[in-house]
């Protein structure tokens, strides 16, 4: 795709004589006998330029030269990547044929938890950990999940400035794909990071009488890394302006639609993201949660945008009408200067003011072998900005749904599901999909910016992080002690019976985050033993719904008490 991008538009820069092609002058045919070529047509060859004319225009322009350069030079990056990925792959193929007997053809038989445990036996036989006997499910997640753990910390205890207040648009939520690959860049993996190797972090970052020192040279890189960004920014937001195009111009003429299609947001997939939570467990709990979030997000309509909608659709459809009676009544109207342009541009606006679809990359099918079952398509719901006046919305039993799939919401949304500033935060984790492209398209002008002046007052604040949250295990290397699920050193009090931690304000993740994410890889891998005080959460956990469970009212009274529930009884 990256070399058909910069092929393409070098040739529609250079290749093509726009003058013929838009018959701003005549074309001059040269013809040895026979009858003259018809001058009012135009083919597509007259309006391409000989090769070594291409050629002579591209030598003359040195931003054009410069910019192929520099592309080159990036292809050639991504292209030993790629080697350097595809050998890492062939060993693990090797890997699972050899060692875990698990044939190519056949690996799409095999659950993850399958896999897991034939690593787990394999470990027992031949030992390819050597400094512990036995791998635990919890050891396998810590290696996979490593840095990314970090991340999701990070996210949670609100330590990376992410987060910022603009006039007119108020609290706003920036994470792209460009500053999160920065940010991994500066802290996991990049020349100088705090980490020195995939599961060692630096010695000095582990010292508290470093940590000046430390945060004075983070912050001086982050503000080199600031300014690579701002130099590279021209060559970064022409590939994104392009890529953007070719990627979405015909989705957008087939389907104008779309653009209002709902994504879980980047910021999003941390934010409800539990520690030790894999990218396919994570994608179908987040596609299961898909079609409550977009159905809580419908519940909100505005009559002035009703009103409008209406009244240009009604304008706009009118004039396409009469347009294309006039195309059946005669088609030589169809030979009218921007005529069919007219017409295809007034189809989007009546689409646009009739209809949104919603639909997201979450709403494919997703398998979710690990809780038993398959999540199925979910089918394309549709908005309109013309409300149906027959559909009674239930905001806080639609966001009750929402949650029993993503697990967090913040405490000042109970009770206050129907409010525009409860949907503006949800709008910021399932954000549009055109609010999605533009702020990639700004990122490489953004990106810098925080870099520069946003993040490196954070820099002593994240060598505490790394230094006060960083374990190390025997056979895995150092890890985010979150990871550990150890409800005593990280659980919230809300959460826990009197006694059962003795974390600090610092130390407890927000929001429940350890104990849910304990829930959830408990019932993930049911074989897995956690250790004693997370073992006792639990059990109590068990106990306290077993008990609710059996002082709850029927299903009937349940269901009878609200007005959905009145509506599907009647």
């Amino acid at each position: 795709q990256f070399l058909f991008v910069v092929t393409f538009t070098t040739f529609l820069l250079c290749c093509v004589e726009y003058d013929v092609l838009f018959a701003n002058r005549p074309l001059n045919h040269s013809h040895a006998g026979g009858p003259a070529p018809d001058r009012s047509k135009v083919t597509l060859p007259d309006a391409v330029l000989p090769a070594p004319q291409c050629a002579q225009r591209i030598r003359a322009s040195g931003w054009i030269i410069f910019l192929l350069v520099m592309a080159a030079v990036f292809w050639l990056y991504r292209l030993v990547k790629v080697l350097c990925s595809l050998l890492s792959y062939w060993e693990i193929r090797t890997f699972y044929i050899k060692a875990l007997n698990i044939p190519s053809e056949g690996l799409c038989n095999y659950s993850w938890q399958e896999v897991q445990a034939r690593l787990i036996s394999l470990q027992r036989r031949q030992q390819m950990c050597v400094h512990k006997k036995e791998l635990t499910e919890l050891d396998i997640y810590h290696r996979i999940l490593r840095f990314k753990n970090y991340t999701v910390a990070m996210v949670n205890k609100s330590l990376l400035p992410v987060r910022f207040h603009l006039p007119l648009l108020g609290p706003v939520i920036f994470l792209t794909q460009g500053l999160k690959y920065n940010l991994e860049l500066l802290l996991f993996w990049g020349p100088g990071s705090l980490f020195q190797n995939k599961w060692s972090l630096r010695p000095q970052c582990k010292r508290v009488g470093a940590r000046r020192e430390l945060a004075r040279r983070l912050a001086r890189a982050m503000v080199l890394l600031g300014l690579a960004n701002l130099l590279l920014c021209p060559c970064v937001l022409v590939w994104q302006l392009l890529y953007a195009f070719f990627s979405y111009a015909e989705v957008i003429k087939r389907e104008p639609g779309s653009l209002g299609a709902r994504r879980w947001s980047l910021y999003g997939r941390h934010y409800l993201r539990h520690f030790n939570e894999l990218n396919h467990e994570l994608q179908a709990r987040l596609s299961r949660g898909y079609k409550p979030a977009t159905k809580y997000m419908n519940s909100f309509t505005s009559p002035l945008l009703t009103v409008l909608a209406k009244n240009v659709g009604f304008f706009a459809g009118s004039i396409l009408a009469v347009l294309i009676v006039l195309t059946v009544y005669d088609e030589d109207v169809l030979t009218v200067q921007h005529i069919l342009t007219a017409i295809t541009l007034l189809g989007l606006v009546v689409t646009l003011a009739r209809w949104v679809c919603w639909a997201g990359p979450a709403a494919g099918m997703v398998g979710d072998r690990v809780a038993g079952r398959e999540v199925e398509r979910l089918p394309s719901a549709r908005r309109s900005f013309i409300p149906d006046e027959h559909t009674v919305w239930c905001p806080e039993q639609l966001l009750q749904r929402v949650l029993a799939h993503v697990h967090y919401m913040p405490d000042h949304w109970q009770g206050n599901a129907s409010r525009s500033e409860t949907r503006s935060e949800m709008a910021q984790l399932f954000q549009y999909k055109a609010v999605f492209i533009l702020e990639e398209l700004l990122s490489p002008i953004l990106t810098p910016l925080i870099l520069i002046f946003a993040l490196p007052a954070r820099a002593l604040d994240i060598v505490d992080f790394f230094r006060n949250f960083t374990v190390e295990v025997v056979g895995v290397g150092d890890i985010c002690s979150f990871a550990q699920l150890d409800v005593r050193n990280h659980g919230n009090p809300q959460w826990l019976s009197a006694g059962q931690t003795e974390a600090s304000v610092y130390q407890q993740a927000e929001n429940g985050k350890t104990e849910l994410s304990l829930m959830h890889f408990a019932i993930t891998n049911p074989r897995w033993q956690p250790p004693p005080p997370s073992e006792l959460f639990l059990s109590q956990l068990k106990e306290k719904v077993q008990q609710d469970a059996a002082a709850a009212p029927p299903a009937q009274r349940i269901l009878a008490e609200g007005p959905l529930g009145a509506s599907l009884l009647s």
